[in-house]
């Protein structure tokens, strides 16, 4: 399994948000560049980077934080908010990003992921919000009638390569992963799956670690706060595996 440090951008600052409301945010870094390289000093060998500008509002506004980030780490990068047209995937997969996520667009468009899919094999991924086991979308303030492990198997038809999962009730909130909803979750696909949302303490990812087959976990939050080492917590992975 992976740990995959985040990277929230915020007109072009790292921050944190609080359950996703984009008006409860904590400044960590004004230094993107300085924290993806922290990171990577650390042996994280995927970075996860989302535009939250881009997400509340569907119009990237962090593309030089981005690149600036690509130039300054060797280890791979996914990113993902308010990716919604082609235009945009085929700007940063030229950019050198490894992978781009889909995340609302997944639920409105499932015609644009399936045609992404087909342009980059490989390389795109779907993420899925969910409360409750039913998705939510736009930045999370609208929860649909659509269950989770539904919307994970479509997309993996469409030919996604991964789902990038998150329980809503427990982002940013530092209560610890779904670990039930994640495990059926990766039990009923046969593409990687990546847990986020949550992960607060050495003690989450070794639990994380027991679910047979997932293939990482994003931690944001707790980094930046200190309650996970990054450092110990990949060692921990390593001696799991």
């Amino acid at each position: 399994m992976l740990i995959i440090p985040a990277i929230d951008l915020k007109e072009g600052l790292c921050v944190r948000l609080l359950q996703g409301r984009k008006d409860d945010s904590t400044v960590y870094s004004t230094d993107p560049v300085a924290t993806a390289l922290r990171w990577q000093s650390y042996g994280a060998k995927l970075l996860h980077v989302v535009d939250l500008d881009g997400a509340f509002t569907g119009a990237q506004k962090n593309i030089e934080s981005i690149v600036a980030i690509r130039k300054a780490v060797s280890m791979e990068i996914e990113v993902g908010g308010g990716i919604r047209d082609l235009a945009r995937i085929d700007q940063l997969l030229g950019l050198g990003i490894n992978r781009v996520i889909l995340g609302t667009v997944a639920i409105e468009q499932p015609e644009l992921v399936k045609e992404a899919c087909a342009r980059y094999p490989g390389r795109i991924l779907v993420g899925i919000d969910a409360k409750n086991g039913f998705v939510a979308v736009k930045g999370w303030v609208e929860v649909t009638t659509v269950l989770a492990t539904d919307l994970a198997r479509r997309m993996q038809d469409a030919g996604a390569a991964g789902i990038i999962y998150t329980d809503i009730a427990k982002d940013g909130m530092l209560a610890g992963p779904n670990i039930e909803a994640t495990a059926e979750l990766v039990r009923s696909l046969s593409i990687p799956v990546i847990a986020s949302g949550g992960v607060s303490s050495l003690d989450d990812i070794r639990a994380l670690c027991r679910i047979p087959n997932l293939f990482g976990a994003i931690s944001g939050k707790a980094l930046y706060s200190g309650a996970i080492d990054l450092g110990e917590a990949i060692r921990i992975v390593m001696s799991h595996g």
